[in-house]
Formats: structure tokens, sequence, C-alpha cells
């Protein structure tokens, strides 16, 4: 029996469908990619379209994640 996804925090759908992804338990990814879609908190990249843009990308996302290790 599937729990019921719509009760579940982020964290808590995010372990199961980690947990789960080799049934591809689709309902649970769809659930879990529309609340991620909006997160207004979310920070998002376009694709880079030249390797400059791309390494500006990358060192903005490296900058990221060391803010938020602080």
């Amino acid at each position: 029996m599937k729990p019921n996804f719509e009760e579940m925090t982020n964290a808590q759908l995010r372990t199961y469908a980690l947990e789960h992804r080799a049934e591809e338990d689709l309902e649970a990814l769809r659930l879990l990619f529309s609340r991620l879609k909006s997160d207004s908190q979310a920070i998002k990249f376009d694709l880079p379209k030249t390797q400059e843009e791309e390494q500006e990308q990358f060192e903005l996302f490296k900058r990221l994640v060391e803010k938020k290790k602080t």
C-alpha cells in the first residue's frame, strides 16, 4: 500500500522517492517536481549558451552551496 503523498512534507517525499527510485514511482516523482516548480525560494538556472555562462553559473552555484553551509 502506497503512502498518501499529499500528506508528506517535501523532505519526506524526497526521501520516499530516493528509496523507491528503482520502482520508478512516477506518482511520487510528479508530485515532488510539481512542488519544486512552485517553490518561490528555489533558485533556477537557465541552460548556459556558452562555456563562459556555464562557468559563471558554476561559480554562482559554488558560492550558494558555501553560503548554505555557513
